[in-house]
């Protein structure tokens, strides 16, 4: 198969688990059948549960368990066991979906994710791939893209999505005015039907051999197709009625597309029924999908408009220029976008009184002349002068550079993490935002959307797909409050009718499940309705498959109002902190800010989430700890779950800290801070451990083991020596441990003198010791140094200072941690008021007193001291010291323009690979180190790495050491496929790692720029 991974560092971890681990009292039965029986995992304990109750959406109902299918017979041998319980069957992906899809009361999930992800064929001259459900849109196209080829449809959510799940969804994206949706590109499926037998659904030409030999067998396919086609045949004139006529309609089932002409015979293909089914008809095992070209370059262009309904006036002309997309924001996104230190940057550049803006991409399969098609847009958009004209933009952006055209798509993309993080209970929330429309008709819907708003005292935000007809609308509720409910249903009552009026679809994109499903009988009108119905008991009988989806029986209708995930009986739990979370809104409002779009399960780009991306195990997400947490503060686990040995161990200990969730996800979720103070609070209860003092006070060990070496080297080496430390303080014996020196950094700074003088000093730097550059490393601190020095800056070592406290702030010792903090600010704070700045060698450190300083501690020397603190290579690039250094420059060659490469011992320098530390990605200070590099003349390919697996004491943990291996091996692929000559790494911990896997230690950036100094 295509695409397989090693996991045997993962497993080898996961075995090493000896969790016993209850099932729910209910399914015991189930649960010990369906482990006989299936070769992936099985899980039906209330952990289970409460990690796959919720997904993107507002909805929230705990599963019987989950089942994590290997392969195709653990899917059949799951559904016939789940009907012999008579417990229904809930396929999902990754849990991204919006109108709660993915989630289903007393359900068996199927978690298609983790390993049924292969592709199986690709066929690059036929344009088509086979591929199993669980892989990941963005994953596919990366792997298509060697051939020039992509799936067209392309949901914002494709760096997680699963192909099953956007079947299941028919999903599309932000290119459907070109492309289309996902049924157009569904050739053939296996699916797995409710009584654990598969079909095969593929093109078939009515009342040939091959329909022949189909409907004269006495089994479920024949049925199928036989009442399918009579379905369609004798509903033919609803079928023309009712279906809007839009791009976009992915509500109830698809029997306007199941049967059509292809050259002059007439075709049925179930797969089109199926697609966009939710997982109410069969469980989708494979897909054979066609595939289109990708273009080689777009173009965009931005018009604003000071009036929304200006632009929604101008979009039916907008699709007369042959726009690849047409895309909407309005002045909300924009104005949190400005409040917003992550996007404030993309904002910037949008014309202040802009009312919203329409968004044009070119691509060039359709074009050949961008300026041309940017320019003729133009003339027709853009009002002249002062006159007032309906649907005339008064400015326009063009980017034809693909980084500019980026920082638009950024922006665009920046709606819905803007929209949900805002503060308090009231959020704007997914369950009418994609109703589609006729883009002719968009204006006069769009305003009369707004008098509904007005009608119930609330507003919501518009973007989104406007080419074609389909708006992202989210009324801003608070779903805490029984009002805020009724509200909501009656807002959806009312927009169900204006989208009848103007012809459109209720979901043009994100589907019924339990959010809209309610509406289809009004949507579609009695004769399809019972259509539906049919079509559902043809497939499934007994109504198991994802029960509640699409359609309902007419004993058990289907409600919007249940299953809520917030609702007037839900509260949570505000403790006493000793962090500070009042800029968070509060503890439980952090857990809660998590909605559940699952971004953290990327594993494509970005530093999120470290564990996941070596487990894909849904408990090792931001989300799954998250809904953990919040499960515990709400009372929905038992009162002291959340200081159990397994909640500790199996949810708060494998979140490494990395803080790229602070930064990664979309609403900021800081589970590292949460983590902090919920393992605080749990060694007040329970106390600490030899290892969490040994760590946590890493500072003194490193001190004696410094006094003793050599002596201290080479302990570790006597026979036993490992195995005691394995058995006493459970580091893993695996693991290479830190070579202490007797001649510290501290040593030999009070043994010289600075060469520059406080006089002469362009920038005074006090140097901060941390503890394995000063007892293991402390060259790193002597290239600073000399760096420093011969850019004319003054440097004195920070004295009569504490460790940082990172290392305890990691371990949830957080009383040591803020005594430490309280000292180091008393000493630097009047040093910071003299002019004097901190530089840190080890970017955690930096990072401690820049961020979490400010959580444990208040008051103005805090915050002064934390803006006078720097990363080195942070330091260098912001006050550009670099530019001062003498360097070792080679002639340019005839010809050759740019920077000159710099020289050492007559030779270019060598290419660097740049791993940076996870920390500095979280707080956006990870990209210092790369300028500096290439201004001093290094070629540099930055990684986009996430944590390395170390994470300070993580990696030396001996159940976390398999673990640990798992996630390093991700950036050991990502360093061989690099170019560079050499990996660079400012982090301790990323090189230890770096040094294990390869066998040398690999250099600090300061380092390379010192061997880049004259002289």
């Amino acid at each position: 198969m295509i695409g397989e991974r090693d996991w045997s560092d993962f497993q080898t971890f996961q075995q090493s688990r000896d969790y016993e681990v209850a099932d729910v009292e209910a399914y015991t039965d189930l649960a010990r059948e369906l482990r006989a029986a299936v070769a992936g995992e099985v899980r039906f304990d209330e952990y289970a549960q409460v990690l796959y109750a919720t997904d993107g959406s507002i909805y929230r109902a705990r599963p019987a368990g989950v089942v994590i299918p290997r392969d195709i017979s653990d899917v059949q041998e799951t559904v016939k066991l789940a009907a012999k319980h008579d417990v229904p069957v809930l396929p999902r992906g990754a849990g991204s979906s919006l109108a709660g899809q993915a989630v289903g009361p007393g359900c068996v999930v199927l978690d298609f994710s983790k390993y049924m992800n292969d592709i199986l064929e690709f066929d690059p001259e036929g344009r088509r791939v086979t591929v199993q459900p669980g892989v990941v849109q963005d994953h596919l196209d990366d792997y298509l893209s060697s051939e020039g080829l992509k799936f067209a449809p392309d949901p914002a959510s494709a760096n997680r999505a699963t192909i099953g799940g956007g079947i299941g969804n028919n999903s599309t994206g932000a290119h459907s005015v070109r492309y289309g949706i996902t049924d157009a590109y569904t050739e053939e499926l296996r699916v797995v039907l409710a009584d654990g037998s598969m079909i095969h659904t593929r093109d078939v030409v009515l009342d040939s051999d091959e329909w022949d030999a189909i409907v004269e067998k006495d089994d479920r396919e024949a049925h199928l197709y036989r009442t399918v086609r009579g379905l369609v045949e004798d509903n033919a004139e609803e079928i023309e009625r009712q279906y809007p006529k839009l791009k976009r309609s992915v509500s109830g089932y698809n029997l306007h597309k199941v049967v059509f002409e292809r050259d002059g015979e007439q075709v049925i293909n179930l797969s089109k029924l199926l697609v966009g089914s939710e997982g109410t008809l069969g469980v989708v095992v494979e897909a054979t999908l066609s595939l289109v070209t990708v273009p080689e370059e777009s173009a965009l262009v931005l018009f604003a408009f000071d009036d929304l309904i200006d632009a929604m006036v101008a979009v039916p002309d907008a699709l007369d220029f042959g726009a690849s997309a047409v895309e909407l924001m309005d002045d909300e996104v924009f104005r949190m976008a400005r409040e917003s230190s992550e996007y404030a940057q993309y904002a910037e550049q949008i014309p202040a009184g802009t009312a919203a803006t329409l968004m044009l991409e070119f691509d060039s399969e359709l074009h050949d002349d961008f300026e041309a098609a940017i320019g003729a847009a133009s003339e027709h958009f853009l009002r002249d002068g002062d006159t007032e004209e309906r649907g005339k933009a008064f400015a326009s952006i063009e980017a034809y550079d693909p980084a500019d055209q980026a920082d638009l798509w950024k922006l665009r993309k920046a709606a819905i993490p803007l929209l949900m993080s805002l503060e308090g209970d009231p959020k704007p929330y997914p369950f009418i935002e994609d109703a589609s429309v006729p883009p002719e008709e968009l204006a006069e819907y769009v305003q009369a959307f707004e008098d509904v708003l007005e009608d119930h005292g609330t507003s919501a935000a518009y973007f989104a797909h406007a080419g074609s007809g389909t708006l992202h609308i989210r009324p801003i509720l608070n779903l805490k409050q029984g009002q805020g409910i009724e509200t909501m249903h009656s807002i959806t009552d009312a927009i169900t009718d204006l989208v009848l009026e103007h012809h459109g679809s209720f979901s043009g994109e994100h589907g019924d499940g339990l959010a809209r499903t309610e509406w289809n009988p009004k949507m579609y009108g009695p004769d399809l309705w019972a259509a539906f119905k049919e079509v559902k008991s043809a497939f499934d009988p007994d109504w198991r498959m994802n029960p509640g989806k699409v359609v309902f029986p007419d004993d058990d209708p289907a409600d919007m109002r249940e299953n809520l995930r917030y609702g007037p009986a839900y509260s949570s739990l505000e403790p006493t902190t000793t962090l500070d979370f009042e800029d968070d809104g509060g503890f439980s409002h952090l857990v809660e800010l998590c909605n559940g779009c699952g971004t953290c399960r990327q594993t494509g780009s970005g530093t999120m989430c470290p564990t996941y991306r070596a487990s894909r195990d849904e408990a090792e997400t931001t989300r799954g700890r998250a809904n953990m947490l919040r499960a515990a503060i709400s009372g929905d686990l038992p009162e002291d779950e959340l200081y159990s040995e397994r909640f500790q161990s199996e949810i708060l200990d494998l979140c490494v800290g990395c803080k790229g969730c602070k930064n990664d996800c979309p609403t900021g979720v800081d589970l590292a801070k949460l983590k902090a103070e919920v393992k605080h609070q749990y060694h007040e209860r329970e106390g600490l451990t030899l290892r969490d003092r040994l760590f946590a006070n890493i500072d003194t060990a490193a001190r004696v083991g410094s006094l003793l070496a050599p002596i201290s080297n080479v302990a570790s080496e006597i026979p036993g020596a490992r195995d005691v430390m394995k058995r006493f303080a459970g580091i893993a014996p695996e693991r290479e441990l830190p070579r202490f020196t007797r001649h510290s950094l501290t040593r030999w700074m009070d043994d010289r003198t600075p060469t520059v003088s406080e006089e002469s000093a362009t920038q005074r730097v006090l140097l901060f010791p941390d503890t394995y550059t000063n007892y293991v490393t402390p060259e790193i601190g002597k290239a600073a140094v000399r760096v420093l020095e011969a850019a004319g800056v003054r440097v004195e070592l920070a004295t009569g200072i504490k460790p940082s406290g990172r290392a305890a702030y990691s371990m949830g010792m957080l009383d040591v941690a803020r005594e430490r903090a309280e000292h180091n600010v008393s000493v630097l704070a009047p040093r910071v008021e003299d002019g004097w700045s901190v530089v840190c060698l080890e970017p955690a450190d930096a990072v401690m007193f820049q961020d979490e300083y400010g959580d444990l501690l208040s008051g103005t020397d805090v915050a002064r001291v934390g803006a006078s603190v720097y990363e080195v290579m942070e330091f260098l690039d912001v006050h550009r010291i670099d530019e001062s250094l003498p360097l070792r420059i080679g002639e340019r060659a005839e010809g050759e323009t740019g920077a000159q490469p710099a020289m050492v011992d007559g030779g270019t320098l060598e290419s660097l690979t740049y791993h940076g530390h996870c920390n500095q990605k979280a707080l956006n200070r990870d990209h210092h180190a790369v300028g500096v590099l290439r201004r001093v003349g290094y070629e540099v390919d930055p990684l986009d790495s996430g944590c390395c697996g170390m994470a300070g004491s993580f990696g030396y943990e001996e159940e976390h050491y398999d673990l640990s291996k798992a996630i390093g091996r991700i950036l050991f692929d990502q360093v061989a496929a690099s170019p560079g000559d050499t990996v660079v790494a400012p982090g301790a911990s990323c090189r230890t790692q770096l040094g294990d896997h390869s066998g040398q230690r690999p250099p600090h950036p300061i380092e390379k720029v010192a061997e880049a100094l004259a002289g």
